[in-house]
């Protein structure tokens, strides 16, 4: 497709005996320790086997959460280490105490064919990032810190380019960010840097849909905030024909209309932001639905009671779509030929109000069409209701999947694409 032209696959590089510098994305749940979902390291298996099946020496790097602490103990990735030797019992993990330095080039170097070198948290450098975590008494200081960081990034992506041969980035989830391992080292390389199998087919299904929907195209956008997805909704509504809104964010649009919701959440500041949605919406091609009945109760605590209502009463907040509702949109999910699905429908890490998410997750089962799953909080319901398998593809990048989407440049590609 026209979104892969002038990027290389991992299997168009030459790999026999060359250390390979694998971005990943790592970056899982962890409670105390112990990782919580290992979805993501899964997902970058094949390209590793891959690497090595064909004499590569893979040096796999990834980050790890916020660090605000250059280390943080909390964020080290030792225990995705332990997991990817579980996942991969016939090779060797060897976990490395830092990503860059003397120590760890002369370790990049000692690798053996069928050995796997896993770096620490690439964020326990500011300049992965590119930007100070300092606090800074004037904006003067606060400027001057970031030419400092921005300075010793190119620095800091020497010394990771140094570790390695060959370049493949397999980190979907993080491509929409211009950090030092995603774009500032890749230069380096020239043309020895390719794509690995999930990045590849992140692009195939998601650039599908945003550049050769079948149609009828259908959305279904959930969620907190409408300001968080202004540009993707406004995209969707050019190339769609039914976008079907729900969570948090469908309250902001019906107080923009008019409606009362009570103690619903609201962006009152975004409020003309989505008076020109609605605007936009009722001036294009496409419907914009919104719910029609709510699950509300005064309270999230399970103790308060909970019900269904096409019109709140003072005090009430919606916290899920209505059966009415989920009729509806399940019916237009279910007929569509494409559809594109990012944010759930309400609160539904309480199963009180997890009805909404879970109708439209089954909706999609049912739906022949291509069915794409656009990461974050709607991945981890579709799995946590056991129906991942039975969707197009369910993406591993939350914020990667919407710029996409909404047609922005992916830094992290663009930097993999020969010119």
């Amino acid at each position: 497709m026209a979104y892969l032209d002038g990027i290389k696959s991992v299997e168009d590089l030459n790999l026999d005996g060359k250390r390979v510098f694998v971005r990943v994305d790592f970056n899982v749940p962890l409670d105390n320790g112990v990782i919580t979902d290992d979805f993501r390291i899964r997902q970058a298996i094949p390209t590793i086997q891959y690497i090595i099946r064909n004499g590569g020496l893979p040096i796999v790097a990834s980050h790890l959460g916020r660090p605000k602490n250059n280390p943080d103990p909390a964020f080290s990735l030792k225990p995705v280490a332990e997991r990817l030797s579980e996942l991969l019992p016939e090779r060797e993990v060897i976990f490395a105490e830092d990503c860059v330095g003397d120590g760890i080039v002369e370790q990049s170097k000692r690798l053996q064919p069928g050995q796997i070198l896993l770096l620490e948290n690439l964020r326990f450098y500011e300049e992965e990032e590119g930007k100070p975590r300092g606090k800074y008494a004037t904006d003067e200081e606060k400027a001057a810190a970031k030419k400092a960081v921005k300075e010793s990034q190119k620095k800091f992506a020497e010394s990771l380019a140094a570790l390695a041969d060959v370049y493949v980035n397999d980190a979907f989830g993080t491509c929409h960010r211009a950090h030092a391992s995603m774009a500032t080292m890749v230069p380096h390389f020239g043309e020895n840097k390719a794509c690995g199998y999930l990045l590849q087919k992140e692009i195939k299904f998601l650039g599908g849909i945003v550049y050769d929907p079948e149609h009828p195209y259908v959305a279904i956008l959930g969620g907190a905030k409408v300001s968080d997805k202004i540009g993707v909704i406004e995209s969707l509504i050019e190339k769609c024909d039914q976008i079907c809104i729900g969570g948090a964010m469908a309250y902001t649009l019906l107080a923009a209309k008019g409606v009362d919701v009570a103690a619903s959440r609201v962006e009152s500041d975004a409020l003309d932001i989505a008076k020109n949605i609605l605007d936009k919406a009722a001036n294009s091609k496409c419907e914009l639905l919104l719910p029609v009945d709510h699950v509300v109760s005064t309270a999230l605590d399970d103790t308060t009671p909970c019900t269904v209502v096409e019109k709140f009463a003072a005090g009430q907040m919606g916290l899920d779509i209505g059966p009415k509702t989920r009729e509806k949109y399940a019916d237009v999910i279910r007929k569509a030929k494409s559809v594109f699905w990012n944010g759930p429908m309400g609160v539904f890490e309480n199963p009180r109000y997890a009805e909404g998410t879970i109708a439209v997750a089954k909706a999609l089962t049912e739906c022949k069409g291509n069915t794409v799953v656009g990461g974050g909080d709607s991945a981890a319901a579709i799995r946590q209701f056991g129906m991942a398998d039975k969707v197009t593809h369910v993406s591993t990048g939350g914020g990667a999947s919407l710029e996409l989407v909404e047609g922005k440049e992916l830094p992290g590609v663009e930097a993999l694409r020969i010119k």
